[in-house]
């Protein structure tokens, strides 16, 4: 039996979603985040020596990163419904996206998570001025620029076809969906990127994605970014 190694409102939340696409049979082994931290509890290393989350057991193989973990489901699994035929223009588009989803866009979500920690976080008053001096500079030069130019480029990918490879839903817009729920908690994606909230609607009335979420959970990626 396949198990899941579930950490509450973060990654692995897709992962159970894709396992509910591909008809896949498995168990959940939940994991609570640490209180003060948002932290995953030291118990994930036991599993996976990062101790991060998702982690899937699939009888002798255990495997980490949820790009890995979605290629291997979709290679184990998928009967061909969910990823393109390869060599294709479209077998390409999806393999960019499966990366691009936490190779690009994800790492200015997790520094846009820093700087509001950093903004936010109790320090001496004659320390909080330079430190948010520092994490608006961070912003105004570099963050809200690559954002925006993300943004735009998901949402005129998006403005052509249904799904980010096209008219046909693969593997790609289910690793999509974690980087775009957490710029939705960051940015009003309705009135601003309407194709792109237009997408999380659709994504989220699939019912495998229900599914995914009653197996879960309760799931809430946070303004504040607790989903590591």
């Amino acid at each position: 039996m396949l198990i899941v190694h579930h950490l509450e409102n973060s990654r692995s939340q897709r992962v159970l979603w894709l396992l509910e696409e591909l008809g896949v049979e498995y168990d959940i082994k939940r994991y609570g985040r640490d209180k003060q931290t948002s932290l995953a509890p030291p118990e994930l290393r036991e599993i996976h020596p990062l101790g991060k989350a998702p982690v899937i057991v699939d009888n002798d193989v255990t495997m980490a990163e949820s790009g890995a973990i979605i290629e291997y489901l979709v290679h184990t699994y998928d009967d061909g419904r969910l990823h393109p035929v390869a060599g294709t223009p479209e077998w390409r588009s999806y393999t960019y996206w499966l990366h691009y989803a936490e190779g690009t866009f994800m790492p200015l979500m997790i520094i846009s998570l820093i700087l509001a920690r950093i903004e936010t976080a109790p320090m001496p008053f004659f320390v909080k001025p330079v430190a948010k001096g520092i994490a608006g500079k961070v912003r105004t030069s570099y963050l809200d620029a690559n954002v925006k130019g993300n943004l735009d480029f998901m949402e005129e990918t998006l403005s052509e076809s249904k799904w980010f490879c096209g008219d046909r839903f693969t593997a790609a817009d289910v690793q999509m969906s974690f980087a775009l729920e957490a710029a939705e908690v960051r940015t009003d994606l309705a009135s601003g990127y309407p194709h792109l909230a237009a997408f999380l609607k659709t994504v989220r009335a699939r019912p495998a994605y229900k599914a995914a979420l009653d197996r879960g959970g309760h799931y809430e990626l946070m303004g504040t970014g607790k989903n590591s």
